[in-house]
């Protein structure tokens, strides 16, 4: 089932969303695995028009919260109101209440804000004076973060960077399909008006739960637990590295693993699907050190090396 569901939903959106296969392939591997991503890329490179995109062929509810230096928790929490009718103080939801949110440009709010959705990604829950609110399921956080300007940002913290499953970078989609782009737009295409378009309901929260399911079922050799283990643990022992992943690390690894091996028709994963998933589900795990970064260390080439290094099962 999950196959047939997530072929339909990149078919739908790489129809408008060009060559962006990959965020496109990575973003749904983190969303049926019950995680969420971080996007770092320049502006303008569709990353709402995806977002939309997916809320509109999941049928589910879709917000964007656009993060600025004076943005208040309670601006994205909701706050309590009085109600002078019922004399009562009845809840007015924030942005946060939906089931997939685009944090754009996350690291321009202050840490306050930032840690305000940490509950959120991590419990499904949100308290507020005292009083804890569950989300409706499924909740995807997809947040983004322009790699260019750091004047006037907030670096995120390791604690909450922790929280994505995944950061994908993205790139610029090249010279063919920026061309097919502007033929789109010359042909009416415009992409505040989804309604418009062929995008059309694939899904609902309850195949979503059903695929969660499926993602379950798959099953794990015990070499490639070892597997999974021995590269996030190397990632700890690496000269460049200051701090590697955490045990939440492997874990997200594996269900990714899980998940797209079960988006690829199969009930088993293999050695590929770790490695194809290490970069996004580690880079922003791998903590260099100040002198790595200067001598132009990535976090990408140490993944890189340890994937060389650690011999995968047979």
């Amino acid at each position: 089932m999950i196959k047939t569901l997530t072929d339909n939903i990149k078919n739908q959106i790489n129809a408008y969303v060009l060559n962006q296969e990959t965020m496109t392939e990575l973003s749904l591997v983190a969303m049926f695995a019950g995680g969420h991503v971080l996007l770092e890329g320049v502006p303008g490179l569709a990353k709402t028009l995806w977002v939309k995109s997916l809320a509109r062929v999941l049928d589910v509810g879709c917000k964007r919260v656009q993060f600025t230096s004076d943005l208040m928790p309670s601006d994205i929490l909701g706050t309590k109101v009085y109600n002078q009718q019922s004399s009562v103080f009845e809840l007015k939801k924030g942005p946060l209440f939906t089931q997939i949110l685009l944090a754009d440009e996350i690291n321009r709010t202050p840490p306050k804000t930032q840690s305000a959705l940490l509950e959120a990604m991590e419990e499904r829950a949100i308290t507020i004076d005292g009083e804890t609110h569950t989300l409706t399921e499924p909740f995807f956080v997809m947040a983004t973060q322009n790699p260019i300007e750091y004047e006037g940002t907030y670096p995120l913290p390791e604690a909450l960077t922790d929280r994505f499953m995944m950061k994908v970078v993205l790139t610029y989609p090249g010279v063919a399909a920026e061309k097919q782009l502007l033929q789109m737009y010359h042909q009416g295409f415009d992409a505040t008006l989804l309604s418009e378009t062929s995008l059309r309901p694939a899904a609902n929260a309850r195949d979503i739960a059903e695929a969660r399911r499926e993602v379950q079922a798959v099953t794990v050799e015990d070499g490639l637990f070892n597997y999974i283990v021995s590269v996030v643990e190397t990632t700890r022992r690496m000269g460049a590295v200051q701090y590697g992943a955490s045990p939440r690390g492997s874990v997200a690894l594996l269900l990714a693993s899980k998940t797209y091996a079960a988006m690829q028709g199969r009930d088993f994963v293999i050695p590929d699907d770790v490695r194809f998933l290490a970069a996004p589900v580690l880079r922003h795990r791998v903590i260099l050190k100040p002198e790595a970064e200067i001598e132009g260390i990535t976090p990408d080439g140490i993944i890189d090396t340890i994937l060389g290094q650690v011999k995968a099962p047979r």
